[in-house]
């Protein structure tokens, strides 16, 4: 032990005691600390790491309560050989690497060859973030969102969370679903109709393995959300572009042959527009006639401080023509991973069994914990701050542009937290991301969004959900400076 180093982080999030616990059951389990072999005392430990006797003493007790270590009177703290029970013993000789399988030619889709939309991971650093679906921590009720998770993780839940509930989801969950959060768009469903996913993508997926196959059409929006265009690709070639103007979805011929639809009416992806009430009467009245399933994505739809929301296509559909995908990922935060589908009774039974082999059910404890969350109003408050602070940031988004980038853009006509912009002839919008990178700026290429041939390069799309407001404007404008120069070069 004399020359064995440990060592802790002071900047890391994780306390003293979380740091030290980790590197002592790090050391154990990986047979650096061997069983019967004694750790340094608490004193030696403390001064070695620079922190008090007290909380090196504290993490020393729990990691005896939990059978890492054992005390010896007047002798101090040894490693529990006991924690090591059931640890296969290392090889004693290294394996012979192989050549392996030929695994090119066993891959049967080979969805990393898709175009995908690509954000930095560090998108924090950078003092101008104009990155679209992310959240701005200030707004979150951080102590109401424990609170629910205390309630969630207390005696009387226990039982709700724990046990395995193989394809059932959150009674609560559902409820809230169907009570509080579909009638806002004019929904009314019964609890048989409703499905808990991990997310819109993970509903979008089930859909496309249910419905999709090789000789299935499948229409959608040019420019459109290039990950449900990537799903529906693994199940078939046969993906109709349908395009979108002002008034949204364009309703033509190219609809005659689709099986399937794939559509964002009330805020369509990317270009924000929302699909006229006319455009709407008229896909579903396509939709009965030629026999097509409508997968109507509602993403965002709680972000609307312009004017009352447009009722969901689905709040239209008589004849269950349509699948409605929601998602709380806008309003609480993407890596809570929960949405919902809602559909037709058959649809669901056979969507709940396929969900059931891919993941069984959504992590039990998060459902519980977002299912209080809605009950006790707190996102409904949340909301209320959301739209407050965002539509500051539209207004003062707007204004830049105008000043800087005029005639690039049109003014989102439901709300959201994201523009579309055209950039003048010439731009190439994909080297203008690098530039901007450098210059601490992120936007989004639009490039992806699109599916035909030689898809224009002069959009992109600015975020503002998590930049603050104070930098949208200079962030417009040093936007604005890199496209002369770019334009000029």
């Amino acid at each position: 032990m004399q020359d064995f180093l440990f060592q802790i982080q002071r900047s890391k999030t994780a306390s003293l005691q979380t740091q030290i616990r980790e590197v002592l059951v790090s050391a154990i389990l990986a047979g650096h600390l061997p069983a019967g072999e004694r750790i340094p005392s608490t004193r030696e430990m403390a001064k070695s790491l620079g922190v008090s006797r007290n909380t090196v003493l504290l993490t020393y007790l729990v990691l005896a309560d939990d059978g890492y270590l054992e005390v010896k009177n007047r002798s101090g703290y040894y490693v529990n050989g006991a924690i090591l029970n059931g640890h296969a013993e290392p090889p004693q000789t290294a394996a012979v690497p192989g050549a392996g399988p030929a695994w090119k030619t066993k891959f049967r889709v080979r969805p990393k060859k898709q175009d995908n939309i690509k954000k930095p991971v560090d998108w924090r650093n950078y003092p101008y973030p104009f990155i679209y679906g992310q959240i701005d921590h200030k707004h979150f009720p951080m102590a109401e969102w424990r609170e629910c998770q205390r309630q969630a993780l207390s005696e009387k839940s226990f039982d709700v969370w724990t046990n395995d509930a193989r394809d059932q989801d959150d009674e609560m969950l559902v409820e809230q679903i169907r009570t509080r959060l579909l009638p806002r768009r004019g929904i009314m469903a019964s609890r048989d109709e409703i499905l808990v996913t991990l997310g819109a993508q993970n509903a979008i997926y089930i859909i496309a393995s249910l419905l999709v196959g090789p000789q299935t059409t499948v229409g959608f929006e040019d420019p459109g959300y290039p990950d449900a265009r990537n799903i529906f690709a693994l199940k078939t070639e046969r993906i109709m572009p349908i395009p979108i103007d002002d008034g949204g979805l364009v309703i033509n011929s190219r609809l005659d042959g689709c099986d399937l639809l794939y559509v964002t009416p009330s805020h369509q992806f990317p270009t924000t527009v929302t699909l006229s009430r006319e455009r709407r009467a008229q896909l579903i009245e396509l939709a009965v006639a030629k026999d097509m399933v409508i997968v109507e994505d509602d993403y965002e739809f709680e972000i609307n401080y312009m004017k009352e929301a447009t009722p969901a296509l689905k709040s239209l559909d008589a004849g269950n023509n349509v699948i409605y995908v929601g998602s709380l990922s806008k309003s609480l935060f993407p890596g809570l991973r929960i949405g919902y589908l809602v559909g037709p009774r058959e649809l669901i039974e056979e969507a709940r069994a396929l969900r059931r082999l891919m993941v069984r059910h959504p992590p039990s404890n998060n459902q519980h914990t977002t299912a209080l969350f809605l009950a006790l109003g707190h996102h409904d408050s949340l909301l209320l701050r959301l739209n407050r602070s965002y539509r500051e940031r539209w207004r003062e988004m707007g204004q830049a542009l105008k000043d800087f980038l005029p005639n690039s853009s049109r003014v989102p006509s439901f709300g959201g937290s994201s523009y579309w912009i055209c950039g003048r002839e010439g731009l190439d919008a994909g080297a203008l991301a690098l530039a901007a990178r450098k210059e601490g700026v992120i936007i989004e290429p639009g490039r992806v969004h699109f599916n035909r041939p030689n898809p224009p390069n002069n959009y992109f799309r600015l975020g503002f959900s998590s930049i603050v407001k104070s930098r949208i404007r200079p962030g417009i404008e040093i936007i604005s400076e890199l496209i002369d120069q770019q334009l000029k070069s």
